[in-house]
């Protein structure tokens, strides 16, 4: 690591994935020589501690960034395209989580594990783009199958938790689950139907044709970050009542034969995964297990019989570590490692 320090700013500093920044930045090698937290006009002045300091909390400003060398952006795709470009003009990276600018061809889409290559082309608009947390998962795995034997098409089905909508919805998920098991009446406020023992096969908005915003993102991002615009992909993304997690269902067709034996040992020697697959003994990748984690929990890796080149696994990340603020903290420490 660079034994130059940076002063770090968090735009968007008290929401879920901001706060799990804070804590991702305190465990990670990056030096940090201070720390700006920034929120809009309703949460400055709030103090949040970092390394067992208060740090109040300031409005975010077009003039947030002077004399800041790296800002981790987690503050909705409105602000981060409203803010972000000032940022990068006072000569501080932006690494930005929101959609905002994810598909920019002149922004990387980055995921350390995968492409840490393209973290070098900020120098395009100062912007690193973080992908999409369901994407994130994905692609770890899907890499080194790519690179050994390549991927022709891909099917996977999402089953997301709330989390991934933010604190309101890990409220009302906790507060339809208390009222309905103690037979009261609930409130249906974030998402169009309730959410407590149920599945939305549902995440962002309806497309013209028939797909979610989240599913087009799923299939947009994977290219881009694979560097392989012919791979066929195909998503369903499921919100269910899990409050941290997002599980997959990833089905691949490769151009090349390879056993469901030798993906795991692939698996087990590629950074970022841990397999965990012994189904006779009921291990497999769990929502529970996966969070408060950084690793890519891989299993129920097996042949695809129904095809000559196919195979099946189930992929479990913390959507608010790696799917948000760990992937961003990596970025960084690659910056401060190699670029700044």
């Amino acid at each position: 690591m660079s034994e130059k320090k940076f002063n770090v700013a968090i735009a968007g500093a008290t929401g879920a994935v901001g706060n799990q920044m804070i804590i991702c930045l305190e465990e990670s090698n990056l030096p940090v020589k201070a720390v700006k937290f920034l929120a809009s006009s309703r949460s400055a002045g709030r103090k949040l501690r970092f390394k067992g300091d208060l740090i109040t909390v300031e409005e975010l400003t077009e003039n947030s960034f002077k004399g800041m060398d790296i800002a981790l952006f987690s503050a909705g795709g409105g602000t981060s395209k409203n803010f972000a470009p000032f940022a990068a003009k006072d000569g501080c990276v932006v690494i930005d989580n929101s959609s905002a600018w994810r598909m920019d061809p002149k922004v990387p889409l980055g995921v350390p594990e995968v492409n840490p290559h393209a973290v070098a082309e900020y120098t395009n608009k100062g912007i690193i783009a973080n992908p999409n947390c369901s994407t994130i998962q994905m692609v770890v795995p899907l890499c080194p199958i790519h690179k050994k034997c390549g991927i022709k098409r891909i099917v996977v089905s999402t089953y997301q938790a709330v989390s991934g909508t933010g604190k309101k919805a890990i409220d009302e998920l906790f507060d339809q689950t208390r009222s309905m098991i103690n037979f009261l009446d609930y409130d249906i406020n974030v998402y169009p139907h309730r959410i407590a023992f149920n599945c939305l096969p549902h995440i962002d908005v309806f497309l013209e044709n028939g797909y979610t915003k989240e599913e087009v993102k799923m299939v947009d991002e994977t290219r881009k970050i694979l560097e392989d615009d012919t791979i066929g992909i195909t998503a369903t993304t499921v919100r269910v009542p899990v409050f941290f997690s997002h599980s997959e269902s990833v089905n691949i067709e490769t151009k090349k034969h390879i056993s469901a034996n030798e993906v795991k040992l692939l698996l087990e020697k590629a950074p970022g995964i841990k397999v965990v697959d012994d189904p006779e003994k009921n291990i497999y990748p769990l929502a529970i297990d996966a969070a408060g984690q950084d690793l890519t929990l891989v299993g129920r890796i097996r042949d695809d019989e129904s095809i000559p080149n196919g195979i099946n696994m189930w992929v479990v990340a913390d959507n608010i570590r790696k799917g948000a603020a760990t992937n961003t903290i990596q970025i960084a420490e690659i910056l401060a490692e190699k670029y700044l």
